[in-house]
């Protein structure tokens, strides 16, 4: 299935979390009824912080800066100038294909870090997202270069990843990211030494998801092999966590 890129601002022209955020449950409406308007946008945010869920008061920022609360489980997180994001609004062929969905994002990520920067990454147990891991006998800890935060109603998703290209890591010290605190976050230009920004990189993580993501997305041919979620069942999986309400079913 050819799936529409979109491709909304980058630095200077950065993206406020707002309107992305109204963009995307525009098209997760529009996708239910028409899963080939399945959408990736591609975009720069300005900064902003975001909670989900699951975030406590403790782990908002500690000098008061304000935070977007939003639909998706999981904690808190930063987003900003020099983070590549992506949101895939998708109609999977089956609300089941989320595992497989979270796992291709990792796969494309991973993948353009070690072909294009020589950086070796990895997933870590109970923790989604692409890491680098630390070395424990040297007091060195696992750092996450990007970070995977997705919510699926009904079959569409919406959320999506976080690529730290150039960004600073200031901000991610202004609170406890994610609920982690044993663990650090770096970027691409931190591992190598050279400016890598998100312009830089979103040729080809495009490229990649263009190869991965159209075999789990529903098209005209599924109709009769798809089976709708009830209303109401939600599937929530973040960076931070898995989050399924007691009637959701994942495998």
């Amino acid at each position: 299935m050819a799936l529409e890129y979109r491709r909304l601002g980058f630095d200077p022209d950065l993206v406020d979390y707002a309107e992305a955020f109204e963009l995307q449950k525009h098209l997760h409406d529009e996708v239910m009824d028409n899963p080939s308007r399945s959408t990736v946008l591609l975009l720069e945010h300005a900064d902003v912080y975001t909670a989900g869920k699951r975030t406590e008061e403790h782990e908002r920022p500690r000098d008061g800066t304000p935070v977007v609360d939003v639909d998706r489980g999981g904690k808190i997180t930063w987003h900003g100038r020099g983070q590549l994001i992506g949101y895939p609004i998708l109609h999977l062929k089956h609300r089941t294909l989320i595992k497989a969905y979270v796992c291709a994002l990792e796969d494309v990520i991973m993948k353009v870090l070690k072909e294009d920067y020589g950086i070796d990454s990895t997933r870590v147990e109970g923790r989604i997202g692409v890491w680098i891991l630390g070395d424990p006998a040297a007091g060195v800890p696992d750092r996450k270069i990007a970070a995977i935060g997705v919510r699926n109603h009904r079959g569409v998703t919406t959320h999506g990843f976080a690529l730290n290209c150039s960004n600073e890591q200031a901000p991610f010290e202004n609170i406890i990211p994610c609920g982690i605190d044993d663990a650090e976050t770096t970027s691409i230009t931190r591992e190598t030494g050279r400016t890598v920004t998100p312009s830089d990189a979103v040729d080809r993580v495009e490229q990649e998801l263009r190869s991965v993501l159209p075999r789990l997305v529903k098209d005209s041919s599924d109709q009769d092999s798809t089976v709708q979620a009830p209303v109401g069942d939600d599937v929530v999986l973040t960076a931070c966590s898995t989050s399924i309400p007691k009637e959701g079913v994942l495998p």
